[in-house]
């Protein structure tokens, strides 16, 4: 299995009350967790969800993008 190593955002929401991830080249890839690290978790595995329902449907999956993201 191809592993992508895609950028994710992660930040707290107030109105979630949680950590959100997000992958911005996979749209509506989310998810959350209390902390930092079960908002990485989730987000892998809504990753490889994404990529696999993709594939199985014969949608094209994006390549990761090189380039870091600036924080502010």
């Amino acid at each position: 299995m191809l592993m992508h190593k895609y950028q994710v955002v992660i930040q707290w929401s107030e109105a979630d009350n949680a950590f959100v991830a997000e992958v911005p080249q996979l749209p509506g890839c989310t998810a959350h967790g209390d902390t930092r690290q079960e908002a990485v978790r989730q987000i892998n595995q809504a990753i490889q969800l994404w990529t696999d329902t993709a594939r199985e449907f014969g949608d094209p999956i994006p390549e990761p993008e090189q380039e870091p993201i600036s924080l502010a």
